[in-house]
């Protein structure tokens, strides 16, 4: 089961290209860290901007430089669903050990369509995939009833939770069972998360804190709560700060003053405001990163 402190991986740019040897460092530098796994090609790797060479390039160099040492749980969703389909065949044929698939965005299917589009996608490759199930950006929000439809399916072994709805853990797992994995897609909540039965997190805060993130994890297994309570609370607002503005620009501009990578996005994306600077700061001071 995937578990843990999983980073939601950014694409390093430069001068509007991508970055790749900064790539590499990042990538190398959360497996040295502990991450317990990665995504790359998540929302938070600007993936909306990536061509399609961008994306599968950037799948694959993930997958090589991480050499098996943690998973690697490729971003695959599209509103297409062929599309879909061509990049999660791409992330197997790369050696990825899952797919992360959104719920299908601006289109807006039901729940039956959003059946439709995953068993589509299952029936077509064989690996492991993940829902990425986040209303706020996908408009429509997958049922525990249709989830659990496709958790009947043989490789569906997961969930992104982006709802922020901490009853639904328990709806879920009552639902499908405990085997099926529950990721939290919300940093602000992510203890509550666990402590309702999740199993970790896909983080945006991870990117510049992995060491801490994934000791917070490995706090929770151990039952050592002074220790999980004490990193919860170092690292609570990054959770904000790092959302204050259109994600991943926080977080783009903290990893910036790390030395990891230019503080760049793509557009519609600006940088970080010099408001949203501040509030930065502040985190990772509170955090000692800085």
């Amino acid at each position: 089961m995937f578990k843990g402190s999983i980073p939601a991986l950014i694409t390093p740019f430069k001068d509007g290209d991508v970055d790749w040897p900064a790539f590499e460092k990042l990538v190398e530098w959360h497996v040295e860290q502990g991450s317990h796994g990665l995504v790359p090609c998540g929302t938070t790797g600007e993936s909306p901007t990536l061509s399609h060479d961008e994306h599968m390039a950037i799948t694959a160099k993930c997958v090589q430089v991480v050499k098996g040492r943690i998973p690697v749980i490729a971003g695959t969703g599209s509103n297409s669903t062929l599309e879909a389909i061509e990049l999660t065949r791409h992330a197997k044929d790369a050696g990825a050990d899952a797919a992360l698939v959104v719920v299908p965005y601006y289109n807006k299917p039901t729940q039956e369509g959003m059946f439709a589009h995953y068993k589509a996608i299952h029936d077509a490759v064989d690996i492991p995939l993940i829902i990425y199930n986040i209303p706020g950006r996908s408009v429509v929000d997958m049922s525990v009833e249709t989830m659990a439809r496709l958790a009947a399916l043989e490789n569906i072994v997961g969930v992104k939770d982006a709802t922020n709805d901490l009853a639904r853990p328990v709806s879920t797992r009552l639902a499908i069972g405990s085997d099926f994995c529950q990721l939290s897609g919300e940093d602000g909540t992510v203890a509550a998360f666990l402590a309702q039965g999740g199993h970790g997190c896909i983080s945006v805060v991870a990117n510049i804190a992995p060491k801490q993130y994934a000791k917070m994890h490995e706090a929770w297994w151990a039952a050592d709560l002074d220790n999980f309570h004490r990193l919860r609370d170092q690292l609570a607002p990054l959770a904000s700060a790092l959302f204050c503005e259109s994600s991943p620009a926080p977080v783009k501009y903290a990893a910036s003053l790390l030395e990891l990578c230019d503080n760049e996005v793509r557009l519609p994306l600006l940088t970080l405001s010099e408001g949203g600077q501040d509030q930065v700061k502040a985190a990772m001071k509170h955090a000692g990163l800085l």
